[in-house]
Protein backbone atom coordinates (compact mmCIF):
# COMPACT_ATOMS: atom_id res chain seq x y z
CA UNK A 1 0.00 0.00 0.00
CA UNK A 2 2.60 2.28 0.72
CA UNK A 3 4.29 1.83 -2.37
CA UNK A 4 0.95 2.47 -3.64
CA UNK A 5 0.41 5.88 -2.47
CA UNK A 6 3.74 7.16 -3.85
CA UNK A 7 3.58 5.46 -7.22
CA UNK A 8 0.08 7.41 -7.48
CA UNK A 9 2.65 10.99 -6.42
CA UNK A 10 4.86 9.31 -9.95
CA UNK A 11 1.92 9.18 -12.04
CA UNK A 12 1.10 12.76 -10.94
CA UNK A 13 -2.45 11.88 -9.68
CA UNK A 14 -1.83 14.13 -6.70
CA UNK A 15 0.73 15.45 -4.03
CA UNK A 16 1.02 13.00 -0.63
CA UNK A 17 0.34 14.19 2.55
CA UNK A 18 0.23 11.96 5.96
CA UNK A 19 -0.66 8.68 5.99
CA UNK A 20 -2.29 5.57 8.12
CA UNK A 21 -2.33 1.83 6.86
CA UNK A 22 -4.23 0.16 9.39
CA UNK A 23 -5.33 -3.54 9.25
CA UNK A 24 -9.05 -2.51 8.23
CA UNK A 25 -8.43 0.98 7.12
CA UNK A 26 -6.35 3.52 5.12
CA UNK A 27 -6.34 7.25 6.02
CA UNK A 28 -4.39 9.41 3.93
CA UNK A 29 -4.39 13.42 2.84
CA UNK A 30 -3.96 14.22 -0.79
CA UNK A 31 -3.62 17.03 -2.92
CA UNK A 32 -5.82 15.91 -5.92
CA UNK A 33 -4.24 16.79 -9.31
CA UNK A 34 -6.45 14.76 -11.08
CA UNK A 35 -10.67 14.01 -10.85
CA UNK A 36 -11.05 12.95 -7.18
CA UNK A 37 -13.18 9.61 -8.15
CA UNK A 38 -10.23 8.73 -10.80
CA UNK A 39 -7.68 8.97 -8.24
CA UNK A 40 -9.59 6.69 -5.90
CA UNK A 41 -10.70 4.22 -8.28
CA UNK A 42 -6.75 3.69 -9.58
CA UNK A 43 -5.65 3.54 -6.02
CA UNK A 44 -7.91 0.87 -4.79
CA UNK A 45 -8.24 -0.37 -8.26
CA UNK A 46 -4.38 -1.54 -8.14
CA UNK A 47 -4.19 -1.95 -4.08
CA UNK A 48 -7.02 -4.49 -4.57
CA UNK A 49 -5.95 -6.81 -7.41
CA UNK A 50 -2.37 -6.94 -5.19
CA UNK A 51 -4.14 -7.33 -1.91
CA UNK A 52 -6.41 -10.14 -3.51
CA UNK A 53 -3.38 -11.88 -5.44
CA UNK A 54 -1.15 -12.10 -2.56
CA UNK A 55 -3.92 -13.41 0.00
CA UNK A 56 -5.08 -15.98 -3.14
CA UNK A 57 -8.15 -14.92 -3.23
CA UNK A 58 -10.21 -14.05 -6.63
CA UNK A 59 -13.97 -12.37 -6.94
CA UNK A 60 -14.23 -11.04 -3.60
CA UNK A 61 -14.36 -7.25 -3.12
CA UNK A 62 -11.03 -5.90 -0.93
CA UNK A 63 -12.20 -2.58 -0.19
CA UNK A 64 -15.51 -1.08 1.06
CA UNK A 65 -17.87 0.40 -1.12
CA UNK A 66 -17.94 3.58 0.54
CA UNK A 67 -15.19 6.31 1.40
CA UNK A 68 -14.96 9.13 3.30
CA UNK A 69 -13.74 12.09 2.03
CA UNK A 70 -13.21 15.89 3.06
CA UNK A 71 -11.92 18.97 1.91
CA UNK A 72 -9.13 20.66 3.83
CA UNK A 73 -10.01 24.52 4.07
CA UNK A 74 -7.16 25.95 5.70
CA UNK A 75 -3.93 25.33 7.52
CA UNK A 76 -5.27 24.62 11.01
CA UNK A 77 -7.59 22.14 9.43
CA UNK A 78 -4.63 20.58 7.96
CA UNK A 79 -2.64 20.10 11.00
CA UNK A 80 -5.61 19.03 13.15
CA UNK A 81 -6.20 16.48 10.14
CA UNK A 82 -2.60 15.51 10.42
CA UNK A 83 -2.08 14.74 14.18
CA UNK A 84 -5.69 12.49 13.58
CA UNK A 85 -3.98 10.26 11.37
CA UNK A 86 -0.51 10.21 12.54
CA UNK A 87 -1.89 9.60 16.07
CA UNK A 88 -4.95 7.12 15.02
CA UNK A 89 -2.60 3.97 15.01
CA UNK A 90 -1.44 4.87 18.64
CA UNK A 91 -4.80 5.40 19.65
CA UNK A 92 -6.14 1.91 17.91
CA UNK A 93 -3.31 0.26 20.49
CA UNK A 94 -1.05 -0.56 17.73
CA UNK A 95 2.12 0.97 18.34
CA UNK A 96 3.67 3.67 20.67
CA UNK A 97 3.01 7.13 19.29
CA UNK A 98 5.35 7.84 15.72
CA UNK A 99 6.24 4.07 15.93
CA UNK A 100 4.11 2.64 13.63
CA UNK A 101 5.83 0.97 10.57
CA UNK A 102 3.21 1.85 8.18
CA UNK A 103 2.14 5.70 9.18
CA UNK A 104 3.98 8.87 7.90
CA UNK A 105 4.70 9.69 11.60
CA UNK A 106 7.85 6.95 11.42
CA UNK A 107 10.61 8.21 10.57
CA UNK A 108 11.24 5.37 7.73
CA UNK A 109 8.74 7.31 5.67
CA UNK A 110 9.98 10.67 6.69
CA UNK A 111 12.17 11.88 4.43
CA UNK A 112 10.18 10.20 1.38
CA UNK A 113 6.95 11.54 2.63
CA UNK A 114 8.62 15.39 2.57
CA UNK A 115 9.59 15.29 -1.02
CA UNK A 116 5.86 14.63 -1.84
CA UNK A 117 4.00 15.91 0.23
CA UNK A 118 0.88 18.03 0.18
CA UNK A 119 1.48 21.81 0.93
CA UNK A 120 0.90 22.20 4.68
CA UNK A 121 -2.62 23.85 5.10
CA UNK A 122 -3.23 24.02 0.83
CA UNK A 123 -6.49 24.71 0.02
CA UNK A 124 -8.14 22.10 -1.84
CA UNK A 125 -6.26 18.93 -0.28
CA UNK A 126 -8.35 16.46 0.47
CA UNK A 127 -8.32 14.17 3.39
CA UNK A 128 -9.61 11.13 2.33
CA UNK A 129 -10.62 7.41 4.52
CA UNK A 130 -11.34 4.02 2.98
Amino acid sequence: MVDSLFKGVELGHYKLGPFAIMADRVHVLLLPLVAPSRLLQSLKGFTAREANRLLGRTGEPFWRRESFGRWVRNADEFRRITAYIENNPAKAGLAARGGYAWSSANPEWGEKLRSHECERGAPGACATST
